[in-house]
């Protein structure tokens, strides 16, 4: 049953996925406003289909705080990635320069705000996700980071990407970290299980830390639910 749940929920996300994009594309040209009510409706869209189709519950314990904040998720699967838009109030997503550049799934992105990293470009790549988080500050918008850089399986608790610590200095801003356990139901394949996605909102750790210090807290708070 889960695989044929899942064939479905692929069949049906997709197609759906690239109606979202056309249609933020079109409301890119009435402003920002349109362009997220798009792109939430299409987060809301794959929540259902995760929710209803999936047999996947979602438990959150703690409060993500509106405003410019760095907030640190665990990166286990897709599914927290697209969940994000529902559980932070318009955020800008630092994510891989690959994505930004997929044809219509890129431009549509972009439209949202984000923040492409592209690791080969070295400095002027840090530079760049700096001016633009700088930019998601000046607009109020809280910025979304998966400080471990990829996808991390079950159990595995790698060290954080130095980028994270370089764009928290530059930011100065308070770090949200979000720990979860998306990667039980949701394990790299094509099958995805029925079960509970538990979010954990650790408390915020304010900015001006040493790298060592704000590095080891993030790294833990990320991590509270891989005991």
């Amino acid at each position: 049953m889960a695989l044929i749940r899942s064939i479905l929920y692929f069949l049906i996300f997709y197609p759906g996925t690239i109606l979202y994009c056309v249609a933020t594309l079109i409301a890119a040209r009435f402003g920002s406003g349109p362009v997220r009510k798009v792109i939430r409706g299409w987060a809301s869209f794959h929540h259902i289909l995760v929710t209803r189709l999936l047999g996947i519950r979602f438990e959150m314990e703690g409060e993500i705080p509106d405003g410019p904040y760095l907030v640190a998720f665990k990166h286990q699967a897709m599914v927290e990635t697209i969940e994000t838009l529902l559980r932070v109030k318009t955020p800008v997503v630092v994510m891989k320069q690959e994505y930004v550049n997929t044809p219509l799934l890129g431009p549509t992105m972009k439209s949202f705000g984000v923040i492409g990293v592209d690791r080969e470009a070295g400095a002027s790549a840090l530079r760049e996700m700096m001016q633009r988080g700088k930019q998601a500050i000046a607009e109020g918008r809280p910025v979304v980071i998966f400080p471990e850089g990829t996808r991390v399986p079950v159990g595995e608790t790698p060290e954080l990407r130095p980028g994270f610590a370089g764009l928290y200095r530059a930011l100065g801003l308070p770090v949200v970290p979000v720990a979860h356990d998306s990667g039980k139901v949701w394990p790299k394949g094509l099958v995805k299980y029925p079960g509970v996605i538990r979010f954990k909102v650790g408390e915020t750790i304010p900015a001006g830390l040493k790298r060592a210090e704000i590095e080891e807290r993030v790294h833990c708070a990320i991590n509270a639910l891989e005991a």
